[in-house]
């Protein structure tokens, strides 16, 4: 029996998209991308916005599609890729994302210490083992090893087809409209200069509209303040469910997060992949997903340990903690009073009274012009940087704005 995978997938951000490829059919069809469905592109963000339910699944079909049209403006335009390039960025990109963790960024360093990245890459080299080497040239690309450099900007950079999707569609589920970038446009105007990826001087509105769109979404969605809140107290509940398990203490998780409970497994231990309970870290990983994290604090609203049980109902009900920014860090003399309250009134333990004060940094920086600058080709064939070539001040977006925070429980207000 012939299986026809030349699917059409029905996007509600793009609209139909023509999947095209085998290869690609096949890849989405495997259990370790099928996992991306149980993962949600914005972590905790459904709190705040009730329609960020989006998933990793469909944010990378969203970008094989646009890197489709990329390379397709690029061949009109006179560049050359050959067939073979054009599947490999496109596998490459479809695949950046599949080591995710659970609630996406939120967990990549509470429950494992690696970035996602790696294991993005990991998992490639596992596919391509399975694959018969067929993913060579997408690893290629991926890691930056091959000859034509734009191929991994399409992939990775400042304006790769990552950020053109995820701003697009989280700008769609949120509601956020001040997200929304011409994306068409922006493709459009990309071009190859030099062997980097370039923008034609037309299509400079468009990028300065998706630089500002880009910071205006960090402030608004990414690092809302009642989104840090729920994402800093979903990892104080996963640190004090592992501190119990280390003191012996009995609790509710399935298996596959148990065994990231039980052990604190390094980037030393996915590299040499060890194996525990019958399977190698990398399978156990690939069997996470964000049904486990939720159904777990679920039960862990009726364990006996207080922190873990009121942190946990906090998630699952919504009451999550009142969230100050400042320009400055909170001063150890506020901590305390802080802490005092806590004490007075939802904990009297000194120990456990921490976990329910959570202090820390977040950063926004929309261009960094030190990492892959985005260039503007000129008709005489000049090449600016964004910076020099746009009439208003970008350098704003090039700087990193800092804001503190300080999350502690609503109910302190009252005293």
């Amino acid at each position: 029996m012939h299986l026809n995978k030349k699917k059409i997938i029905n996007d509600p951000v793009f609209g139909f998209i023509n999947l095209q490829s085998d290869i690609i059919f096949d890849l989405l069809e495997h259990p370790i991308f099928q996992r991306l469905r149980h993962i949600k592109q914005l972590g905790l963000s459904y709190l705040v916005f009730p329609g960020a339910n989006h998933t990793r699944f469909e944010h990378a079909i969203g970008t094989v599609h646009l890197m489709r049209q990329a390379i397709s403006v690029l061949q009109i335009k006179g560049h050359e890729i050959t067939d073979e390039e054009a599947e490999a960025v496109a596998i490459a990109i479809l695949l950046h994302d599949i080591g995710h963790a659970p609630f996406s960024h939120v967990l990549e360093n509470t429950l494992v210490n690696i970035s996602h990245e790696e294991i993005s890459l990991m998992l490639m080299q596992e596919l391509n083992r399975e694959f018969n080497s067929k993913l060579d040239l997408a690893i290629k690309v991926f890691t930056n090893k091959y000859k034509k450099q734009f191929l991994h900007q399409l992939v990775a950079s400042q304006l790769d087809m990552d950020r053109l999707d995820y701003l697009s569609r989280d700008s769609f589920f949120t509601g956020v409209v001040e997200g929304t970038i011409g994306i068409d446009r922006i493709i459009k105007m990309l071009n190859i200069h030099n062997d980097q990826l370039v923008v034609d001087v037309k299509g400079i509105y468009s990028i300065e509209k998706f630089l500002i769109s880009r910071r205006l979404m960090y402030w608004q969605v990414y690092l809302h303040k009642t989104v840090v809140a729920a994402e800093f107290l979903l990892i104080n509940v996963l640190k004090r469910a592992k501190e119990i398990i280390t003191n012996g203490g009995e609790l509710f998780a399935p298996p596959t997060l148990n065994v990231f409970l039980t052990n604190n497994f390094t980037a030393e231990d996915f590299h040499s992949n060890i194996e525990i309970q019958g399977k190698n870290v990398l399978q156990w990983y690939t069997l996470l997903d964000d049904n486990d994290i939720l159904i777990s604090i679920k039960e862990w609203q009726n364990h006996p340990d207080p922190v873990l049980s009121q942190m946990a109902k906090s998630i699952t009900n919504r009451k999550l903690p009142r969230t100050k920014f400042s320009d400055k860090p909170i001063s150890p003399a506020k901590e305390q009073k802080y802490l005092k309250q806590i004490e007075k009134h939802i904990i009297s333990d000194p120990d456990l009274a921490k976990y329910f004060l959570m202090t820390g940094v977040i950063t926004n920086n929309a261009y960094n012009k030190h990492y892959e600058n985005i260039s503007v080709l000129y008709k005489d064939g000049t090449v600016k940087e964004i910076n020099d070539a746009s009439d208003i001040n970008l350098s704003t977006l090039s700087k990193t704005v800092k804001k503190y925070f300080v999350c502690y429980p609503k109910e302190l207000d009252i005293y």
